[in-house]
């Protein structure tokens, strides 16, 4: 009889446990980060490598570009995010910028470290540096282009499918004559399909 209550209450607990809250406990790393991620409907780093691959090729042939004696300094400014989502689109412009540099035909203005920078200037005026190693406002170079631009996304649901489209528009203005030098825009769409999922 105690046997039998044993068995009974083993199996309930197993029961009870399997019904309980799921939580991912074990993991591997993906040896290939350029593997399609298509695991939900949101906007996935394969999204993204797609996106900026195409409109990086895209600008980086282009004659602004492509023809210029010397590499034209470019600042990396706002992606303005349209998208329903939370989507960090400081990530998607710092990998235009990374795939920008490593064709060597760009260089870069950092404008996230002005401030870094400022408060550098004053330390090294500071008397603490010496004269012959200090720097100081007045010697930074001026960017020539801008990069910026803008996600967009429509989401429609019919029945059991479901499409995202995204578009990301990107424009290249010129600093002294405000005018755009280089626009371009790369589409996805994704097609998903409702299933039942059980417990």
């Amino acid at each position: 009889m105690k046997q039998t209550f044993l068995t009974v209450l083993f199996a309930l607990s197993l029961v009870v446990s399997s019904c309980g809250p799921k939580a991912f406990v074990k993991g591997d790393y993906d040896s290939d980060v350029n593997r399609q991620n298509l695991l939900n409907d949101n906007w996935s780093e394969t999204d993204m490598q797609t996106i900026v691959k195409d409109l990086v090729g895209s600008l980086t042939n282009h004659p602004v570009i492509a023809n210029a004696n010397k590499p034209p300094v470019v600042m990396v400014t706002q992606l303005q995010n349209k998208t329903s989502e939370h989507i960090d689109t400081q990530n998607i412009m710092d990998m235009v910028r990374v795939e920008l540099m490593r064709g060597g035909k760009v260089s870069f203005i950092d404008k996230e470290a002005r401030q870094d920078i400022s408060e550098e200037y004053n330390y090294q005026n500071s008397g603490m540096v010496s004269d012959e190693t200090k720097k100081g406002p007045g010697g930074q170079t001026g960017s020539d282009f801008i990069i910026n631009g803008r996600l967009d996304s429509i989401v429609q649901e019919v029945g059991k499918e479901k499409t995202i489209y995204y578009k990301v528009t990107l424009n290249m203005t010129n600093l002294k004559t405000s005018q755009i030098v280089w626009s371009d825009y790369k589409q996805i769409r994704k097609l998903y399909k409702k299933k039942s999922v059980g417990l």
